[in-house]
This record gives C-alpha cells, sequence and structure tokens, in this order.
C-alpha cells in the first residue's frame, strides 16, 4: 500500500544518508569520536590541542535501517593568532559548507572540589564556544550538540543547567537547534541516540554504492598522520606544534611496503629533540609509527624517517598550506 501523502510521520525504515561536519574547538574528543563511530582507528587523537589539522572524511555504514552518514572531522576553531591558526580554522570552515548536518561537539566542565567536599560545576558557555557560535550562524543545515566526557560527572542532573546555556545561546544566534545529547565518546555512552538524532535530519536515498568505501584521503596522508601522531607523543610541548610529516616515497611492491617519510621541524633545537640522544628518540619514534602503520595498512612496512628544519614555516602560509594539511612537501 502507498503511504498516505497526507502523513507527515517520516517513514523510520527508509534509507537515509547525507554528510554531517564534525565541529568545535580543540581538544574536546572530535576524532575519538569519529574512531568510535567508525570502529576503527580512522584520525589520530592526542591530549595535544590542535593535533588534527585537516578535514578528514569517514563514512558510518548501519544496515537497519540502511543509513550512511558521511562524517567530516575538522580541526579545532579558536582564534587565528598565526598562520597555521587560520589555515585551521579554513579548513573546519570549509566542512561547514555543503552539510546536511553540523555536529558541534563541546565537553563537560571538569567538576571543581570546594571546601567540605562539595563538587561544583560551571554551567556558563564556554569561553571560546561563545567565540565560535559565529561561524554557525550562516550555516543553513541544523545543528545538532554533543556535550562530550560526561563520564567526568556522577550526577547528571549537574549537566541540565549546561545544556540550557548551550540552547539559549544558539536561539539568540538565530542557529536551528535540531537537538542537544549528552556523550562519552571515549566510553560510547549515548553515541546511538546522537547517531538516531543525526540520521533523522537526512535526506533519504544512499550517497555510496560500494559499501566497503569509508574515506577519500590515500593511504599516504593517514601514513603521514600517524607518523605525527608518534612524534607528538614522543616529544617536549614546544615540538608538536611545529611539526609537520611528509611521505617522500610509499612503495607496495611485494610482500613489504616500504616507506620513507620525513619529519619536518621549525627550529634546529627541535631537530635535536627529535632525534635525541645517539638517535634514541628518532628510533622510538620509528618503532610506534611502524607498528601504527602496519595496523593500519594490514602488512609489514619498513620504515624509514629523516628530520629537516624549515625554519619559521608555520609563519609561511603557502607551506602551511601543504606541510600542515596535504602531507605533500
Amino acid at each position: 500500500m502507498d503511504p498516505d501523502p497526507q502523513d507527515p510521520t517520516p517513514d523510520e525504515t527508509a534509507a537515509r544518508a547525507g554528510r554531517c561536519a564534525i565541529f568545535g574547538r580543540p581538544n574536546v574528543g572530535k576524532s575519538t569520536f569519529l574512531n568510535h563511530v567508525l570502529g576503527q582507528k580512522l584520525v589520530i587523537a592526542t591530549a595535544r590541542p590542535g593535533t588534527t589539522r585537516s578535514a578528514v572524511l569517514g563514512v558510518y555504514l548501519r544496515e537497519e535501517p540502511p543509513t550512511q552518514i558521511a562524517f567530516v572531522d575538522s580541526p579545532g576553531v579558536a582564534r587565528p593568532r598565526t598562520p597555521l591558526h587560520k589555515v585551521l580554522v579554513e579548513q573546519a570552515q570549509q566542512a561547514l559548507t555543503d552539510t546536511d548536518v553540523v555536529l558541534w561537539m563541546s565537553e563537560a566542565p571538569k567538576p571543581l572540589e570546594k571546601k567540605g567536599g562539595k563538587t561544583e560545576l560551571r554551567t556558563d558557555v564556554h569561553p571560546t564556544d561563545r567565540e565560535i557560535v559565529r561561524y554557525l550562524e550562516g550555516v543553513k543545515a541544523p545543528v545538532v550538540l554533543a556535550l562530550n566526557k560526561v563520564d567526568r560527572i556522577q550526577d547528571k542532573r549537574l549537566l541540565l543547567p549546561i545544556l540550557e546555556s548551550y540552547q539559549a545561546m544558539l536561539e539568540e544566534a538565530g542557529v536551528e537547534l535540531a537537538g542537544m545529547v549528552p556523550i562519552s565518546a571515549r566510553k560510547g555512552t549515548q553515541v546511538a541516540t546522537l547517531l538516531d538524532l543525526i540520521r533523522e535530519r537526512l535526506p533519504e536515498g544512499l550517497l555510496y554504492e560500494d559499501p566497503d568505501f569509508v574515506t577519500d584521503r590515500p593511504q599516504r596522508f593517514f601514513v603521514a598522520e600517524l607518523i605525527r601522531e608518534a612524534v607528538i607523543r614522543a616529544t617536549r610541548k614546544e615540538v608538536p606544534y611545529g611539526a609537520a610529516v611528509y611521505v617522500e616515497s610509499f612503495d607496495e611492491k611485494g610482500r613489504v611496503v616500504k616507506i620513507h617519510a620525513t619529519i619536518v621541524v621549525e627550529k634546529p633545537s627541535h631537530k635535536g629533540i627529535v632525534i635525541g640522544a645517539r638517535g634514541a628518540r628518532i628510533k622510538q619514534i620509528g618503532i610506534e609509527a611502524r607498528k601504527a602503520i602496519e595496523e593500519h595498512i594490514g602488512r609489514r612496512a619498513h620504515l624509514e624517517l629523516w628530520v629537516k628544519v624549515i625554519e619559521g614555516w608555520t609563519s609561511d602560509p603557502h607551506r602551511v598550506k601543504k606541510l600542515a594539511t596535504d602531507a605533500e612537501g
């Protein structure tokens, strides 16, 4: 029987697909969320702000009901202070164009212990979120707010005034709010509810015929990112911000994939930090990166690394574009 044209109830079993931009300030868990949803490590995630530098596509598939969500993970947005910051903000803004839904991710505040053992929470909007909401004002797509890291808070009733503060701010900015979901991307709490809410806002139909399609980025890009992740984890605070990686060669012939890559830093002192005493740190970076690469590509790999100084590259817009977002060198 054909559906009644007068019936406004949507078909909950219909195939739905569309794009969803993941947007938010640095270090709120956007990449952790995407990796959890995909069930695999597609994008690198560390505790350092600014880890994500490029908009990365990751497609979530579900058979019942048929669903395809093309998530676009974007760099964290903050006030641009350098050419590198500016490029990252541009990457995030680009992710907001031509999207069906915006997933704006923030995080629950850390509880503050007061005298007497009483726990208090900030219930107002995070100052950086107040600044970046302007990027959503011109977006026509509905916005779903995810408040991440709620596993920090035992009494979930304390989240209500925080959510109300965000709702009031978005309404004042004229942004269409499609819903709010408190989640823990690390533990998977309420992630299924969030996916259902996003699905409801997607158009009917499917985007991709290939059920195995996950991303449009080449292997070289993810290899460079995995090496950069190893650099971030192994080096001091000042090095990760000025470090980039590009793949010189990626030879898949034979049983072992041969990879030659260059780690770029912007100061001679940083080169010494990356290499370490008698080459100990660069050796450890190579071991950790190779292991992650082999897990990603499902094959054995031989990895050779070099370190190169390009002084002040983070202040050169042309070099930032190539080194920070394209991994081309």
